[in-house]
């Protein structure tokens, strides 16, 4: 049986608090793409830290990244993704089911995107806290209490630097162990389907008001 443990525990996307306390330990790096593991203070499953660069502009990457309706053609095991609300063009909420295999059940979480961009770097920030009690919970399907992440967004030249954080713990009967032995699965995939994702022609000439590229 394929087991995916999914990066999309994802896009549980959020705030986080000690982004540089702890050691990184490099796990894999292909195709450009380096995912790092390290402890987590809070839980027995590992932080996930991913490293890229994309030809992208910043607008771009933040338009992919907030059209969460489609997030489900690149973000490795999500049965479904839903915008919920939008509360202005730099943030929203959102509601997204993650495929786990027969015997164990879906997860699922709500995440609270909010943009910012720091004037003098450009540097862009997404934070996303998980909001588990915004949305009741659906029959059958683990609601993720637990997760915080970041995506941090540098332009370098006509790149853009991703720096993606992640700490997500599924609960349920899905053992700490197990979550680990795949940790870097749905992040590499995760992030070969960004790779091409963001070159399909609905983004080509994105641009946003409430960026500067």
């Amino acid at each position: 049986m394929s087991l995916k443990i999914p990066f999309a525990l994802l896009l549980t996307l959020f705030t986080y608090p000690d982004v540089e306390e702890r050691s990184w330990e490099l796990k894999t790096n292909k195709e450009g793409i380096r995912i790092y593991l390290r402890p987590s203070a809070d839980s027995p499953i590992k932080e996930i830290k991913v490293e890229c660069a994309l030809e992208a502009t910043l607008s771009q990457v933040v338009t992919v990244l907030l059209d969460v309706n489609t997030t489900g053609q690149w973000v490795y095991a999500t049965k479904s993704a839903t915008l919920l609300k939008k509360v202005s063009p730099s943030e929203l909420y959102y509601h997204s089911e993650i495929e786990i295999p027969w015997p164990a059940s879906n997860r699922d979480f709500v995440a609270h995107m909010k943009v910012r961009q720091d004037p003098h770097t450009k540097v862009v920030t997404i934070d996303g806290p998980n909001v588990p009690d915004y949305v009741p919970q659906k029959e059958g399907v683990v609601r993720i209490q637990l997760g915080s992440g970041k995506w941090i967004l540098t332009p370098v030249g006509n790149k853009v630097h991703i720096e993606y954080y992640l700490m997500a713990d599924p609960g349920g009967s899905i053992p700490a162990w197990l979550v680990n032995l795949f940790a870097t699965k749905g992040p590499m995939e995760s992030f070969q389907g960004l790779k091409k994702h963001i070159k399909k022609p609905a983004y080509s000439k994105a641009r946003l008001s409430f960026i500067v590229d």
